[in-house]
């Protein structure tokens, strides 16, 4: 290529759309932006579904429970059970796969910003294969353990890892009557489980038998005990607004409407986020404490290359690696469902005239811009100084904290 065809972006973008494969971009986001949107018009509310299910497998367990002379009680519950069962298998095969959509996504998100050229052609079309091969390749690299390690904490780490980030996704309302359990402490269970992970990422820093990983392992668990702090304290002001800790309660709590004055036009949701003050400081603590928790740029000191090798996983390889990779989006995941669930309204619409989709669509909408966010720091900010990081947590953040906590109670109060 002759240098004089080159250009820097800032050359190329002021006449963006002179350009037929920008043009050609732009149609192909708005006709899948549309697209969805009819679909999810078309679909509904999927929640409407799960009621008669239930009663088909319930009723179905009582008939062929009743052909074996089994009591009808028993069939009843068997039928329950196997009802929950199928809930729980949809959600943990929806955060198992989601991984995979999403390593596309960042991939690319990061091409974009930096003039990347392979996650645009390699691998079929718009690199969706390069995902699948990646998978493949996990699958099939050989388990290493090293021979200073401790066996059974080797192994068993990548599940204490993964399997609390599953289990996480219970209580998480996707849309209107669209939760595998719906909990009265529904924020206590999301918070008390994602902590567990913690000894999951220190056994594998421990039990590799390697300095670097066990200096993984020890940043990983100061970082994410400290940010677990100003995380869970950010949404207090929330559940005082709220009066609840159920996460399908809170999205209720916000589907109101502010009006304009004299006229009764609603104009804008009640969603926690647009409270003055204490909404804006409580997202933004809860942002900034949850990418800190899923050890993303500019908070990935657990696994700096630069100083750890890999961090707390450099001798983990295969299937057990692609573990703590799955453990580490399903917690991006499940902290932009979070976040659109406590500040963002769930599944409600954004604008009156926009309910016509169902709760589900804008939650899920909701949930890729949260998830972007955390993809947009990620190829923006440069990473902290370790000791930065804490002083950030404990001297700035944890503080804000407790201040927004008495705003909130003002709030209530006047």
């Amino acid at each position: 290529m002759i240098l004089d065809e080159r250009f820097w972006p800032d050359a190329v973008w002021k006449g963006r759309w002179s350009l037929p494969r920008y043009r050609n971009g732009a149609l192909w986001i708005a006709g899948i932006a549309l697209g969805a949107a009819a679909l999810g018009a078309a679909v509904g509310e999927v929640g409407r579904f799960g009621s008669p299910a239930q009663h088909w497998i319930v009723r179905h367990c009582v008939a062929y429970g009743g052909l074996l002379g089994l009591a009808p009680g028993l069939t009843t519950s068997a039928g329950d059970l196997l009802w929950i069962l199928v809930k729980t298998g949809l959600v943990i095969t929806v955060v198992s796969a989601s991984p995979v959509f999403l390593v596309w996504w960042e991939r690319k998100i990061s091409a974009h910003m930096q003039s990347r050229f392979g996650p645009m052609v390699c691998g079929g079309f718009h690199g969706w294969l390069q995902c699948v091969a990646d998978g493949v390749k996990l699958l099939l690299k050989e388990n290493i353990t090293p021979d200073a390690a401790d066996p059974w904490t080797h192994r068993l780490a990548p599940a204490v890892a993964v399997v609390p980030a599953l289990l996480a996704f219970a209580p998480v309302s996707f849309g209107r009557e669209l939760s595998a359990a719906d909990l009265d402490v529904g924020t206590l269970y999301v918070f008390a489980l994602a902590g567990v992970s913690v000894l999951g990422l220190m056994m594998a820093g421990w039990g590799s038998g390697n300095k670097y990983s066990l200096l993984g392992g020890l940043r990983s668990t100061a970082q994410m005990v400290s940010y677990e702090l100003p995380r869970s304290f950010s949404v207090v002001p929330v559940l005082m607004f709220a009066g609840t800790l159920d996460l399908t309660g809170i999205v209720e709590a916000q589907a109101d409407w502010w009006t304009l004055p004299l006229t009764g036009i609603a104009f804008l949701p009640r969603w926690f986020v647009f409270y003055p003050v204490v909404g804006q400081l409580a997202f933004a603590i809860f942002l900034i404490a949850s990418v800190a928790e899923t050890n993303r740029v500019p908070f990935d000191l657990p696994e700096a290359e630069s100083e750890l090798v890999s961090g707390f996983h450099t001798e983990y390889s295969g299937i057990k690696f692609s573990l703590f990779f799955m453990a580490e989006y399903a917690y991006v995941l499940l902290a932009s469902c979070l976040a659109a669930a406590f500040f963002l309204g769930g599944g409600g619409a954004p604008l009156p005239w926009l309910t016509f989709l169902p709760s589900w669509w804008w939650f899920l909408a909701k949930v890729l811009v949260m998830v972007f966010l955390f993809m947009w720091f990620r190829w923006t900010f440069p990473r902290l100084r370790v000791d930065r990081l804490m002083d950030l947590n404990w001297k700035f953040l944890l503080p804000w904290c407790f201040a927004n906590i008495a705003f909130a109670g003002l709030a209530l109060m006047f």
